[in-house]
Protein backbone atom coordinates (compact mmCIF):
# COMPACT_ATOMS: atom_id res chain seq x y z
CA UNK A 1 0.00 0.00 0.00
CA UNK A 2 1.33 3.41 -0.97
CA UNK A 3 2.38 5.67 1.88
CA UNK A 4 0.71 8.97 2.61
CA UNK A 5 2.82 12.09 2.39
CA UNK A 6 2.94 12.30 6.18
CA UNK A 7 4.00 8.66 6.55
CA UNK A 8 6.70 9.11 3.93
CA UNK A 9 8.00 12.24 5.66
CA UNK A 10 7.98 10.47 9.03
CA UNK A 11 9.93 7.51 7.62
CA UNK A 12 12.53 9.79 6.08
CA UNK A 13 12.85 11.78 9.31
CA UNK A 14 13.36 8.51 11.22
CA UNK A 15 16.10 7.52 8.77
CA UNK A 16 17.83 10.86 9.31
CA UNK A 17 17.59 10.48 13.08
CA UNK A 18 19.18 7.04 12.86
CA UNK A 19 21.92 8.27 10.53
CA UNK A 20 22.67 11.58 12.21
CA UNK A 21 26.40 11.90 12.69
CA UNK A 22 26.98 9.14 10.15
CA UNK A 23 25.44 10.60 7.01
CA UNK A 24 27.04 13.60 5.33
CA UNK A 25 26.07 16.79 7.24
CA UNK A 26 24.96 18.56 4.05
CA UNK A 27 22.73 15.64 3.14
CA UNK A 28 21.14 15.58 6.59
CA UNK A 29 20.65 19.35 6.64
CA UNK A 30 19.12 19.54 3.15
CA UNK A 31 16.88 16.53 3.72
CA UNK A 32 15.65 17.81 7.08
CA UNK A 33 14.83 21.10 5.37
CA UNK A 34 12.85 19.15 2.75
CA UNK A 35 10.93 17.20 5.40
CA UNK A 36 10.13 20.45 7.21
CA UNK A 37 9.00 22.02 3.92
CA UNK A 38 6.75 19.07 3.12
CA UNK A 39 5.19 19.14 6.58
CA UNK A 40 4.64 22.88 6.33
CA UNK A 41 2.96 22.50 2.95
CA UNK A 42 0.78 19.66 4.23
CA UNK A 43 -0.43 21.92 7.03
CA UNK A 44 -1.48 24.66 4.64
CA UNK A 45 -4.46 24.86 2.30
CA UNK A 46 -4.97 21.54 0.53
CA UNK A 47 -7.75 23.18 -1.49
CA UNK A 48 -5.28 25.23 -3.48
CA UNK A 49 -2.78 23.96 -6.04
CA UNK A 50 0.36 26.03 -6.59
CA UNK A 51 1.36 26.12 -10.25
CA UNK A 52 4.64 27.90 -11.03
CA UNK A 53 5.59 29.34 -14.40
CA UNK A 54 9.39 29.15 -14.50
CA UNK A 55 11.78 29.96 -17.28
CA UNK A 56 14.62 32.04 -18.64
CA UNK A 57 14.74 35.69 -19.56
CA UNK A 58 12.55 36.40 -22.57
CA UNK A 59 10.83 32.99 -22.55
CA UNK A 60 7.44 34.65 -22.11
CA UNK A 61 6.35 33.57 -18.62
CA UNK A 62 4.53 36.80 -17.87
CA UNK A 63 2.88 36.83 -21.28
CA UNK A 64 1.74 33.26 -20.73
CA UNK A 65 0.28 34.14 -17.33
CA UNK A 66 -1.68 36.96 -18.94
CA UNK A 67 -2.85 34.60 -21.68
CA UNK A 68 -3.98 31.97 -19.20
CA UNK A 69 -5.83 34.56 -17.13
CA UNK A 70 -7.15 36.37 -20.21
CA UNK A 71 -6.16 39.56 -18.42
CA UNK A 72 -3.22 41.95 -18.52
CA UNK A 73 -1.88 41.32 -15.00
CA UNK A 74 1.91 40.81 -15.36
CA UNK A 75 4.32 43.27 -16.95
CA UNK A 76 6.03 41.76 -19.98
CA UNK A 77 9.39 42.27 -21.63
CA UNK A 78 11.60 40.70 -24.25
CA UNK A 79 15.28 41.11 -23.51
CA UNK A 80 15.49 42.17 -19.90
CA UNK A 81 14.07 40.55 -16.77
CA UNK A 82 10.81 42.18 -15.82
CA UNK A 83 9.90 39.85 -12.91
CA UNK A 84 12.17 40.70 -10.02
CA UNK A 85 9.58 39.53 -7.47
CA UNK A 86 7.14 36.67 -7.94
CA UNK A 87 3.54 37.45 -8.79
CA UNK A 88 0.64 35.29 -7.65
CA UNK A 89 -2.65 35.00 -9.44
CA UNK A 90 -5.18 33.50 -7.03
CA UNK A 91 -8.54 31.99 -7.89
CA UNK A 92 -10.37 31.39 -4.57
CA UNK A 93 -11.46 27.84 -3.85
CA UNK A 94 -15.10 28.87 -3.53
CA UNK A 95 -17.61 29.26 -0.72
CA UNK A 96 -16.32 27.76 2.49
CA UNK A 97 -12.83 27.35 1.08
CA UNK A 98 -9.78 28.22 3.13
CA UNK A 99 -8.09 31.57 2.73
CA UNK A 100 -4.84 31.02 0.81
CA UNK A 101 -3.10 33.91 2.57
CA UNK A 102 -1.12 31.60 4.86
CA UNK A 103 -0.04 29.55 1.84
CA UNK A 104 1.10 32.71 0.02
CA UNK A 105 2.94 33.88 3.12
CA UNK A 106 4.76 30.53 3.23
CA UNK A 107 5.61 30.97 -0.42
CA UNK A 108 6.82 34.49 0.43
CA UNK A 109 4.84 36.02 -2.40
CA UNK A 110 3.70 39.55 -1.65
CA UNK A 111 2.41 40.60 -5.08
CA UNK A 112 -1.03 39.01 -5.39
CA UNK A 113 -3.98 39.31 -7.76
CA UNK A 114 -7.29 37.69 -6.83
CA UNK A 115 -9.58 36.68 -9.69
CA UNK A 116 -13.06 35.59 -8.64
CA UNK A 117 -13.89 32.23 -10.17
CA UNK A 118 -16.91 33.73 -11.94
CA UNK A 119 -14.73 36.16 -13.91
CA UNK A 120 -12.08 33.78 -15.25
CA UNK A 121 -11.75 30.53 -17.12
CA UNK A 122 -9.10 29.38 -14.65
CA UNK A 123 -10.22 26.75 -12.13
CA UNK A 124 -11.13 27.58 -8.51
CA UNK A 125 -8.35 26.72 -6.06
CA UNK A 126 -5.51 27.77 -8.37
CA UNK A 127 -2.47 29.75 -7.23
CA UNK A 128 -0.57 30.61 -10.40
CA UNK A 129 2.94 32.02 -9.88
CA UNK A 130 5.04 34.03 -12.28
CA UNK A 131 8.60 33.42 -11.08
CA UNK A 132 11.72 35.54 -11.53
CA UNK A 133 13.99 34.39 -14.36
CA UNK A 134 16.13 31.42 -13.37
CA UNK A 135 19.02 32.83 -15.43
CA UNK A 136 18.76 36.37 -14.09
CA UNK A 137 22.01 38.27 -13.68
CA UNK A 138 20.70 39.35 -10.26
CA UNK A 139 21.55 36.65 -7.73
CA UNK A 140 18.64 37.56 -5.49
CA UNK A 141 16.21 36.95 -8.35
CA UNK A 142 17.65 33.50 -9.04
CA UNK A 143 17.46 32.57 -5.36
CA UNK A 144 13.78 33.52 -5.25
CA UNK A 145 13.08 31.46 -8.34
CA UNK A 146 14.89 28.40 -6.93
CA UNK A 147 13.04 28.66 -3.63
CA UNK A 148 9.65 28.74 -5.32
CA UNK A 149 10.57 25.93 -7.71
CA UNK A 150 11.18 23.82 -4.59
CA UNK A 151 7.78 24.77 -3.11
CA UNK A 152 5.44 24.64 -6.08
CA UNK A 153 3.03 21.74 -6.61
CA UNK A 154 3.09 21.78 -10.41
CA UNK A 155 6.01 23.18 -12.44
CA UNK A 156 5.47 24.64 -15.90
CA UNK A 157 8.84 25.27 -17.53
CA UNK A 158 8.38 27.88 -20.21
CA UNK A 159 11.07 27.61 -22.89
CA UNK A 160 11.50 29.33 -26.22
CA UNK A 161 12.96 28.03 -29.47
CA UNK A 162 16.25 29.84 -28.84
CA UNK A 163 16.99 28.65 -25.27
CA UNK A 164 15.13 25.36 -24.89
CA UNK A 165 18.45 23.43 -24.94
CA UNK A 166 20.27 25.80 -22.57
CA UNK A 167 22.65 23.86 -20.32
CA UNK A 168 21.79 25.99 -17.29
CA UNK A 169 18.15 24.89 -17.55
CA UNK A 170 18.84 21.20 -18.00
CA UNK A 171 21.79 20.80 -15.62
CA UNK A 172 20.65 23.22 -12.96
CA UNK A 173 16.95 22.38 -12.83
CA UNK A 174 15.45 19.69 -15.03
CA UNK A 175 18.00 17.00 -14.14
CA UNK A 176 17.26 17.58 -10.47
CA UNK A 177 13.61 16.69 -11.09
CA UNK A 178 14.10 13.01 -11.85
CA UNK A 179 11.01 11.17 -10.63
CA UNK A 180 8.86 14.31 -10.90
CA UNK A 181 7.55 13.60 -14.40
CA UNK A 182 3.92 13.80 -13.27
CA UNK A 183 4.26 17.35 -11.97
CA UNK A 184 6.48 18.82 -14.69
CA UNK A 185 5.14 20.42 -17.87
CA UNK A 186 7.46 21.64 -20.63
CA UNK A 187 5.78 24.50 -22.47
CA UNK A 188 7.49 25.47 -25.72
CA UNK A 189 6.38 29.09 -26.17
CA UNK A 190 6.60 31.29 -29.25
CA UNK A 191 5.83 28.51 -31.72
CA UNK A 192 4.16 31.19 -33.82
CA UNK A 193 7.65 32.23 -34.90
CA UNK A 194 8.31 28.78 -36.37
CA UNK A 195 6.88 26.90 -39.27
CA UNK A 196 4.70 23.95 -38.44
CA UNK A 197 7.52 21.53 -39.32
CA UNK A 198 10.13 23.43 -37.35
CA UNK A 199 7.84 23.64 -34.33
CA UNK A 200 7.30 19.87 -34.44
CA UNK A 201 11.07 19.28 -34.76
CA UNK A 202 11.91 21.57 -31.83
CA UNK A 203 9.19 19.98 -29.70
CA UNK A 204 10.55 16.51 -30.53
CA UNK A 205 14.06 17.61 -29.62
CA UNK A 206 12.75 19.07 -26.35
CA UNK A 207 11.20 15.70 -25.51
CA UNK A 208 14.48 13.98 -26.37
CA UNK A 209 16.37 16.28 -24.00
CA UNK A 210 13.79 15.67 -21.28
CA UNK A 211 14.32 11.93 -21.65
CA UNK A 212 18.07 12.47 -21.32
CA UNK A 213 17.38 14.53 -18.18
CA UNK A 214 15.46 11.60 -16.67
CA UNK A 215 11.97 13.12 -16.97
CA UNK A 216 10.93 11.57 -20.26
CA UNK A 217 7.32 11.15 -19.08
CA UNK A 218 6.88 14.88 -18.47
CA UNK A 219 4.23 16.41 -20.68
CA UNK A 220 5.47 18.73 -23.43
CA UNK A 221 3.34 20.97 -25.59
CA UNK A 222 3.83 23.83 -27.99
CA UNK A 223 1.99 27.09 -27.57
CA UNK A 224 2.06 30.79 -28.25
CA UNK A 225 1.15 33.32 -25.60
CA UNK A 226 0.96 35.94 -28.34
CA UNK A 227 -1.58 34.17 -30.56
CA UNK A 228 -3.21 31.94 -27.96
CA UNK A 229 -2.33 28.74 -29.80
CA UNK A 230 -2.06 25.85 -27.32
CA UNK A 231 -2.99 28.04 -24.35
CA UNK A 232 -6.33 26.30 -23.93
CA UNK A 233 -4.53 22.93 -23.77
CA UNK A 234 -2.24 24.20 -21.02
CA UNK A 235 -5.20 25.74 -19.19
CA UNK A 236 -7.03 22.41 -19.38
CA UNK A 237 -3.98 20.58 -18.08
CA UNK A 238 -3.70 23.00 -15.15
CA UNK A 239 -7.44 22.75 -14.48
CA UNK A 240 -7.21 18.95 -14.39
CA UNK A 241 -4.36 19.11 -11.87
CA UNK A 242 -6.32 21.54 -9.68
CA UNK A 243 -9.44 19.42 -9.90
CA UNK A 244 -7.61 16.24 -8.89
CA UNK A 245 -5.79 17.97 -6.01
CA UNK A 246 -3.00 15.42 -6.36
CA UNK A 247 -0.22 17.66 -7.65
CA UNK A 248 1.02 18.60 -4.19
CA UNK A 249 1.11 14.98 -3.02
CA UNK A 250 2.81 13.85 -6.22
CA UNK A 251 5.31 16.69 -6.21
CA UNK A 252 6.41 16.41 -2.62
CA UNK A 253 6.09 12.63 -2.64
CA UNK A 254 8.62 12.58 -5.47
CA UNK A 255 10.85 14.98 -3.53
CA UNK A 256 10.76 12.68 -0.53
CA UNK A 257 11.36 9.55 -2.61
CA UNK A 258 14.37 11.10 -4.32
CA UNK A 259 15.86 12.30 -1.04
CA UNK A 260 15.19 8.91 0.55
CA UNK A 261 16.94 7.18 -2.35
CA UNK A 262 20.04 9.32 -1.72
CA UNK A 263 19.96 8.42 1.99
CA UNK A 264 19.46 4.75 1.13
CA UNK A 265 22.44 4.86 -1.21
CA UNK A 266 24.54 6.45 1.55
CA UNK A 267 23.63 3.50 3.83
CA UNK A 268 25.18 1.07 1.37
CA UNK A 269 24.00 -2.50 0.75
CA UNK A 270 22.73 -4.59 3.68
CA UNK A 271 25.51 -6.08 5.80
CA UNK A 272 25.25 -9.83 5.30
CA UNK A 273 27.92 -10.84 7.82
CA UNK A 274 27.08 -12.63 11.05
CA UNK A 275 27.48 -11.17 14.50
CA UNK A 276 31.13 -11.75 15.48
CA UNK A 277 31.91 -14.30 18.19
CA UNK A 278 32.80 -12.31 21.32
CA UNK A 279 34.94 -15.09 22.84
CA UNK A 280 38.18 -13.76 21.38
CA UNK A 281 37.34 -10.33 22.78
CA UNK A 282 36.49 -11.74 26.20
CA UNK A 283 39.69 -13.84 26.19
CA UNK A 284 41.82 -10.76 25.54
CA UNK A 285 40.01 -8.65 28.13
CA UNK A 286 40.14 -11.44 30.71
CA UNK A 287 43.89 -11.67 30.23
CA UNK A 288 44.18 -7.89 30.50
CA UNK A 289 42.08 -7.92 33.68
CA UNK A 290 44.40 -10.45 35.32
CA UNK A 291 41.83 -13.26 35.45
CA UNK A 292 44.52 -16.02 35.23
CA UNK A 293 46.31 -14.45 38.21
CA UNK A 294 43.10 -14.26 40.21
CA UNK A 295 42.11 -17.84 39.34
CA UNK A 296 45.50 -19.10 40.55
CA UNK A 297 45.10 -17.02 43.72
CA UNK A 298 41.70 -18.64 44.34
CA UNK A 299 43.26 -22.08 44.00
CA UNK A 300 46.11 -21.31 46.40
CA UNK A 301 43.84 -19.51 48.86
CA UNK A 302 41.49 -22.49 48.93
CA UNK A 303 44.34 -24.90 49.64
CA UNK A 304 45.61 -22.59 52.38
CA UNK A 305 42.18 -22.30 54.03
CA UNK A 306 41.52 -26.04 53.79
CA UNK A 307 44.93 -26.90 55.25
CA UNK A 308 44.39 -24.48 58.11
CA UNK A 309 41.17 -26.29 59.02
CA UNK A 310 41.92 -29.93 58.21
CA UNK A 311 45.66 -30.23 58.91
CA UNK A 312 47.19 -32.01 61.91
CA UNK A 313 46.29 -29.77 64.80
CA UNK A 314 49.74 -29.30 66.37
CA UNK A 315 51.33 -28.09 63.11
CA UNK A 316 48.45 -26.62 61.09
CA UNK A 317 49.24 -23.13 62.42
CA UNK A 318 52.18 -23.16 60.02
CA UNK A 319 49.74 -22.86 57.11
CA UNK A 320 48.42 -19.65 58.65
CA UNK A 321 51.87 -18.07 58.44
CA UNK A 322 51.66 -17.99 54.65
CA UNK A 323 49.96 -14.79 53.35
CA UNK A 324 46.47 -15.11 51.90
CA UNK A 325 46.86 -14.78 48.09
CA UNK A 326 43.43 -13.20 47.69
CA UNK A 327 43.99 -10.67 50.45
CA UNK A 328 47.29 -9.66 48.87
CA UNK A 329 45.35 -8.86 45.66
CA UNK A 330 42.70 -6.93 47.56
CA UNK A 331 40.15 -9.66 46.85
CA UNK A 332 39.39 -10.95 50.32
CA UNK A 333 35.67 -11.74 50.79
CA UNK A 334 33.73 -8.69 51.92
CA UNK A 335 30.07 -7.73 52.40
CA UNK A 336 28.12 -6.95 49.21
CA UNK A 337 27.80 -3.16 49.80
CA UNK A 338 31.57 -2.90 50.22
CA UNK A 339 32.22 -5.13 47.19
CA UNK A 340 30.28 -2.74 44.94
CA UNK A 341 32.74 0.04 45.75
CA UNK A 342 35.93 -1.99 46.11
CA UNK A 343 39.02 -1.95 43.94
CA UNK A 344 41.67 -4.62 43.60
CA UNK A 345 45.43 -4.48 44.12
CA UNK A 346 46.13 -6.12 40.77
CA UNK A 347 48.93 -4.49 38.78
CA UNK A 348 47.79 -2.08 36.04
CA UNK A 349 47.64 -3.21 32.43
CA UNK A 350 51.05 -3.65 30.91
CA UNK A 351 51.94 -2.52 27.42
CA UNK A 352 51.50 -6.00 25.96
CA UNK A 353 48.12 -6.47 27.64
CA UNK A 354 46.90 -3.06 26.45
CA UNK A 355 48.02 -3.83 22.91
CA UNK A 356 46.24 -7.18 22.92
CA UNK A 357 43.06 -5.67 24.36
CA UNK A 358 43.12 -2.78 21.86
CA UNK A 359 43.64 -5.20 18.97
CA UNK A 360 40.75 -7.37 20.16
CA UNK A 361 38.44 -4.34 20.39
CA UNK A 362 39.46 -3.16 16.92
CA UNK A 363 39.07 -6.63 15.38
CA UNK A 364 35.65 -7.09 16.94
CA UNK A 365 34.51 -3.68 15.66
CA UNK A 366 35.80 -4.41 12.16
CA UNK A 367 34.03 -7.77 12.11
CA UNK A 368 30.75 -6.31 13.39
CA UNK A 369 30.75 -3.56 10.73
CA UNK A 370 32.19 -5.56 7.84
CA UNK A 371 30.68 -4.23 4.64
CA UNK A 372 29.20 -1.12 6.28
CA UNK A 373 29.80 2.31 4.68
CA UNK A 374 33.05 4.00 5.64
CA UNK A 375 31.25 6.76 7.52
CA UNK A 376 29.62 4.24 9.88
CA UNK A 377 32.86 2.32 10.36
CA UNK A 378 34.78 5.50 11.16
CA UNK A 379 32.06 6.68 13.55
CA UNK A 380 32.14 3.35 15.38
CA UNK A 381 35.91 3.46 15.61
CA UNK A 382 35.75 6.97 17.01
CA UNK A 383 33.17 5.84 19.56
CA UNK A 384 35.24 2.79 20.47
CA UNK A 385 38.73 4.20 20.15
CA UNK A 386 40.74 1.18 21.38
CA UNK A 387 43.70 3.31 22.49
CA UNK A 388 41.45 5.56 24.57
CA UNK A 389 39.49 2.65 26.02
CA UNK A 390 42.59 0.84 27.21
CA UNK A 391 44.63 3.84 28.40
CA UNK A 392 45.95 2.98 31.84
CA UNK A 393 45.21 6.45 33.26
CA UNK A 394 42.03 7.65 31.56
CA UNK A 395 40.58 4.62 29.77
CA UNK A 396 37.18 3.30 30.76
CA UNK A 397 38.15 -0.33 30.17
CA UNK A 398 40.86 -0.84 32.84
CA UNK A 399 38.71 0.72 35.54
CA UNK A 400 35.61 -1.23 34.50
CA UNK A 401 37.52 -4.51 34.41
CA UNK A 402 39.08 -3.89 37.82
CA UNK A 403 35.68 -3.08 39.29
CA UNK A 404 34.18 -6.20 37.71
CA UNK A 405 36.92 -8.40 39.24
CA UNK A 406 36.55 -6.75 42.65
CA UNK A 407 32.80 -7.31 42.91
CA UNK A 408 32.81 -10.91 41.64
CA UNK A 409 32.35 -13.47 44.46
CA UNK A 410 35.36 -15.76 44.20
CA UNK A 411 35.01 -18.23 47.08
CA UNK A 412 32.04 -19.25 49.26
CA UNK A 413 31.64 -17.31 52.47
CA UNK A 414 31.21 -20.54 54.47
CA UNK A 415 33.82 -23.36 54.53
CA UNK A 416 33.10 -26.67 52.82
CA UNK A 417 31.09 -29.12 54.92
CA UNK A 418 33.78 -31.77 54.84
CA UNK A 419 36.30 -29.32 56.24
CA UNK A 420 34.20 -29.17 59.40
CA UNK A 421 33.90 -32.96 59.55
CA UNK A 422 37.64 -33.45 59.14
CA UNK A 423 38.37 -30.69 61.66
CA UNK A 424 36.18 -32.48 64.23
CA UNK A 425 37.92 -35.78 63.46
CA UNK A 426 41.32 -34.12 63.94
CA UNK A 427 40.22 -32.82 67.32
CA UNK A 428 39.12 -36.33 68.28
CA UNK A 429 42.44 -37.86 67.14
CA UNK A 430 44.40 -35.16 68.94
CA UNK A 431 42.39 -35.84 72.10
CA UNK A 432 43.13 -39.55 71.82
CA UNK A 433 46.85 -38.85 71.37
CA UNK A 434 46.89 -36.47 74.34
CA UNK A 435 45.01 -38.96 76.54
CA UNK A 436 47.41 -41.74 75.53
CA UNK A 437 50.43 -39.52 76.15
CA UNK A 438 49.18 -38.41 79.56
CA UNK A 439 48.40 -42.02 80.43
CA UNK A 440 51.89 -43.12 79.54
CA UNK A 441 53.33 -40.12 81.33
CA UNK A 442 51.46 -41.19 84.47
CA UNK A 443 52.83 -44.75 84.21
CA UNK A 444 56.46 -43.70 83.75
CA UNK A 445 57.11 -42.64 87.39
CA UNK A 446 55.77 -45.98 88.64
CA UNK A 447 58.61 -47.90 87.08
CA UNK A 448 61.17 -45.29 88.03
CA UNK A 449 60.09 -45.41 91.69
CA UNK A 450 59.85 -49.24 91.52
CA UNK A 451 56.22 -49.13 92.52
CA UNK A 452 53.88 -51.88 91.44
CA UNK A 453 52.50 -50.90 88.04
CA UNK A 454 48.73 -51.04 87.62
CA UNK A 455 47.27 -53.34 85.03
CA UNK A 456 47.09 -51.59 81.66
CA UNK A 457 44.39 -52.73 79.25
CA UNK A 458 45.54 -54.10 75.96
CA UNK A 459 44.29 -53.79 72.40
CA UNK A 460 45.69 -57.00 71.16
CA UNK A 461 49.43 -56.90 71.73
CA UNK A 462 49.50 -53.10 72.12
CA UNK A 463 48.74 -51.35 75.40
CA UNK A 464 45.81 -48.97 75.13
CA UNK A 465 47.80 -45.81 76.12
CA UNK A 466 50.39 -46.56 73.44
CA UNK A 467 47.69 -47.27 70.90
CA UNK A 468 45.97 -43.98 71.74
CA UNK A 469 49.17 -41.95 71.46
CA UNK A 470 50.72 -43.54 68.40
CA UNK A 471 47.41 -44.21 66.69
CA UNK A 472 46.17 -40.67 67.29
CA UNK A 473 49.34 -39.11 65.89
CA UNK A 474 49.62 -41.41 62.87
CA UNK A 475 45.92 -41.20 62.09
CA UNK A 476 45.99 -37.41 62.42
CA UNK A 477 48.91 -37.12 60.01
CA UNK A 478 47.28 -39.53 57.55
CA UNK A 479 43.96 -37.67 57.68
CA UNK A 480 45.84 -34.41 57.13
CA UNK A 481 47.57 -35.86 54.05
CA UNK A 482 44.33 -37.20 52.61
CA UNK A 483 42.56 -33.92 53.36
CA UNK A 484 45.39 -32.08 51.56
CA UNK A 485 44.81 -34.14 48.42
CA UNK A 486 41.07 -33.53 48.62
CA UNK A 487 41.71 -29.83 49.26
CA UNK A 488 43.79 -29.52 46.07
CA UNK A 489 41.12 -31.25 44.04
CA UNK A 490 38.45 -29.01 45.54
CA UNK A 491 40.66 -25.94 45.02
CA UNK A 492 40.85 -26.69 41.30
CA UNK A 493 37.07 -26.93 41.12
CA UNK A 494 36.69 -23.67 43.01
CA UNK A 495 39.25 -22.01 40.77
CA UNK A 496 37.42 -23.17 37.63
CA UNK A 497 34.10 -21.92 39.03
CA UNK A 498 35.69 -18.59 39.95
CA UNK A 499 37.17 -18.39 36.45
CA UNK A 500 33.72 -18.84 34.93
CA UNK A 501 32.27 -16.11 37.13
CA UNK A 502 35.17 -13.81 36.35
CA UNK A 503 34.78 -14.36 32.60
CA UNK A 504 31.07 -13.66 32.93
CA UNK A 505 31.91 -10.38 34.68
CA UNK A 506 34.44 -9.52 31.98
CA UNK A 507 31.85 -10.40 29.32
CA UNK A 508 29.46 -7.91 30.92
CA UNK A 509 32.15 -5.22 30.64
CA UNK A 510 32.79 -6.21 27.03
CA UNK A 511 29.06 -5.99 26.33
CA UNK A 512 28.73 -2.59 27.95
CA UNK A 513 31.81 -0.97 26.40
CA UNK A 514 32.22 -2.77 23.08
CA UNK A 515 29.50 -5.20 21.99
CA UNK A 516 26.43 -3.11 22.87
CA UNK A 517 27.77 0.15 21.33
CA UNK A 518 28.59 -1.76 18.15
CA UNK A 519 25.16 -3.38 18.18
CA UNK A 520 23.66 0.09 18.51
CA UNK A 521 25.68 1.25 15.50
CA UNK A 522 24.59 -1.69 13.36
CA UNK A 523 20.99 -1.33 14.54
CA UNK A 524 21.06 2.38 13.70
CA UNK A 525 22.46 1.58 10.26
CA UNK A 526 19.75 -0.99 9.64
CA UNK A 527 17.08 1.37 10.95
CA UNK A 528 18.37 4.16 8.71
CA UNK A 529 18.39 1.84 5.71
CA UNK A 530 14.95 0.32 6.36
CA UNK A 531 13.28 3.67 6.99
CA UNK A 532 14.93 5.22 3.93
CA UNK A 533 13.81 2.24 1.84
CA UNK A 534 10.27 2.68 3.17
CA UNK A 535 10.30 6.38 2.30
CA UNK A 536 11.73 5.68 -1.16
CA UNK A 537 9.18 3.00 -2.04
CA UNK A 538 6.49 3.91 -4.55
Amino acid sequence: MSLTLEQRADALAAALDAGDGRLAPDLVEDTRALVARVRERAGLSAEHTVVALAGATGSGKSSLLNALAAADLAATGVQRPTTSHPLALVVPAGDGGRDPSALLDWLEVDRRHVLPAATTALPPGLVLLDLPDHDSVVVEHRVRAERLVARADLLVWVVDPQKYADAALHEGFLRTLVGHDEVVVLALNQVDRLTHGDAAAVLADLRRLATADGIGAARALGLSAATGAGVDALRALVADAVRRREASTRRFGADLRNAAAVVLDACGPPVRGRTPDPRALVDALADAAGVPTVVDAVRRATVRAATARTGWRPVRWVAGLRPDPLRRLGLAPRPAPQAELARTSLPPLGAAQRARAATAVRDHADAALAGAPDAWVLAARARLDPAALTDARTGALPDALDHAIARTPLVPQRPAWWWRVVAGLQWLLLTAAVVGGLWLAGLAPMGYLRLPEPDVPQWGPVPVPTALLVGGVLAGVLVALLAGVAARLGARRRARAAGRRLRAAVAQVADALVVDPLAQETAALERCRSQAARAAAR
